[in-house]
């Protein structure tokens, strides 16, 4: 696993840049904000993630790759790269001695509390230098910090949206005693760009939903979120079949029998391994079967009829999975076969319920707008939301389809950025901000920075609406701010849990 300074992990501009900064200056003050959502859907912004980026950097990653190694050692790491590949000539060395020798990271972060929605334009947190020596510290971090958050906020504000859905029709077709966190699983890992995303990914889902294939996730959580999966509902698993199970099964199957061919499509070939799934392997334990390996149809409508007794004998869910064609209308006839084969009861709210013995499932492939349309067509039938189970896989966690068009996630989704916005030089505080002309003349007008040091406050607390001011002095700031110190010196101070933030995120109906 590539590890190296710390201080190395930013552009290459950053590091000339305490140079240039006016002679003098003893305190900056920076804010990350989303300035602009390319996203319809998403006029705000789930907070999620800079607790996870303090304890995997601003601890972890200080402290082992910078504080407590020795001083020759990562002085000289630095010079190597930067002697060789910007100039010896144009960096002061110096500040990196000095750093090392206070040994630790002299900032304090203020913050928004994770889980809660944010408006465009009103800054989520805040960072600062707590020792007068190192005013350029706060923006040398900025490429490290935006690298680091804006995904797992994305993937959190995907995950609330899927649950809002989930909620709506929930709450519309189904008792109210069925848990609406079990309803969607995320099945990203194998399609995300590496570990890292797929733990950013699966993090950010589980302030949502409790269901996941990805199983580093669990542990990550556990660390970075104070829960535990022996006592806590961090995340869940499920046993499934994939088509290597089924098909290498019904290529087994099928030779035992004399003049067999594999091209001709058996209307038995997989019924033999699903009768052994549902009275041997797991005749005690809920599993999913893929069952479009051949033909799907006949599966449901001719092989699962066929095994109505061991099914209804089994003791958990035999859950009928579609893995092709059009997701809806697979997921939606699936149910209304499954209920024409073993029906089920009618609840409280008047809707269909299959019997518990079955369900319908559908992969990886479901996003926001085929979610909708399935729980809407099952509710325009008379069934409740509950008769299906849907799989989020790694489409929905970098891309967003509206009006036809792909809108691939970035840290321009929402325009996230980090700007300095106030400055204490020789002893007296400046308002610092940018606002282009050529900006302002496209009609657009995002790029304007807050002016001076800002504070966030409720504007309706009920419904969650917050709201900002700028032009204040830092100590002006500090009064009624709903951004509060989360770390400082090298300390996390607000250590929040999954649940606490879940909870603030779902309304606390969790």
């Amino acid at each position: 696993m590539f590890t190296c300074n710390p201080l190395l992990l930013k552009d290459f501009y950053k590091a000339v840049h305490s140079e240039m900064l006016p002679k003098g200056m003893t305190k900056s003050v920076s804010y990350y904000t989303p300035r602009k959502s390319r996203a319809d859907r998403w006029p705000k912004v789930v907070n999620f993630g800079l607790q996870m980026f303090i304890k995997n950097w601003l601890i972890d990653g200080f402290n082992e790759g910078f504080f407590n190694r020795p001083e020759d050692e990562v002085v000289a790491e630095y010079k190597r790269v930067m002697d060789n590949t910007l100039s010896p000539d144009v960096y002061d060395i110096e500040k990196i001695v000095s750093l090392h020798r206070l040994g630790y990271l002299p900032i304090e972060i203020i913050s928004l509390p994770e889980g809660m929605l944010v408006p465009m334009r009103c800054p989520i947190f805040g960072i600062t230098n707590t020792h007068d020596d190192f005013a350029w510290l706060p923006q040398k971090l900025e490429s490290l910090i935006s690298a680091e958050v804006w995904y797992p906020m994305i993937t959190a504000t995907v995950a609330h949206s899927y649950r809002n859905i989930v909620d709506h029709y929930y709450n519309a077709t189904c008792d109210d005693d069925i848990p609406h966190r079990r309803a969607l699983g995320n099945f990203d890992f194998r399609g995300d760009m590496g570990v890292d995303a797929a733990l950013k990914a699966g993090a950010g889902w589980l302030t949502s939903f409790v269901n996941t294939a990805t199983v580093p996730v669990i542990p990550f959580m556990e660390k970075m979120y104070n829960c535990n999966c022996e006592t806590d509902e961090v995340g869940f698993g499920a046993v499934s079949t994939e088509h290597f199970v089924m098909c290498s099964n019904s290529a087994y199957d099928i030779s035992q029998n004399e003049n067999y061919e594999f091209e001709d499509i058996d209307p038995k070939r997989e019924r033999v391994f699903l009768k052994k799934l549902l009275t041997e392997t797991y005749k005690n334990t809920s599993f999913s079967c893929v069952c479009d390996s051949y033909d799907y149809w006949n599966v449901v409508k001719n092989i699962i009829p066929s095994l109505k007794k061991e099914i209804l004998e089994h003791n958990g869910c035999f859950l009928v999975r579609g893995d092709s064609g059009d997701c809806v209308d697979v997921v939606t006839q699936t149910v209304y076969e499954l209920w024409n084969t073993f029906g089920g009861t009618v609840n409280s709210k008047g809707y269909k319920v299959l019997d518990p013995h079955v369900k319908a499932i559908y992969g990886d492939s479901i996003q926001l707008e085929t979610a909708e349309k399935i729980y809407s067509i099952l509710t325009k039938n008379g069934f409740a939301a509950s008769n299906v189970s849907l799989g989020v896989g790694s489409f929905s966690m970098h891309c967003i389809i509206e009006n036809g068009q792909f809108k691939p996630f970035t840290r321009d989704t929402f325009s996230s950025c980090i700007k300095a916005c106030d400055a204490v030089i020789n002893g007296i505080e400046y308002p610092i901000f940018k606002d282009p002309k050529t900006d302002r003349d496209t009609g657009v007008g995002f790029k304007k920075s807050q002016r001076g040091a800002c504070r966030v406050f409720w504007t309706n607390k009920l419904n969650g609406d917050i709201s900002y001011e700028d032009g204040l002095t830092y100590e002006e700031s500090l009064k009624d701010n709903l951004m509060i110190p989360v770390f400082r010196d090298g300390k996390l101070l607000v250590d929040e849990s999954l649940s606490t933030i879940r909870n603030r995120l779902n309304n606390y109906k969790f």
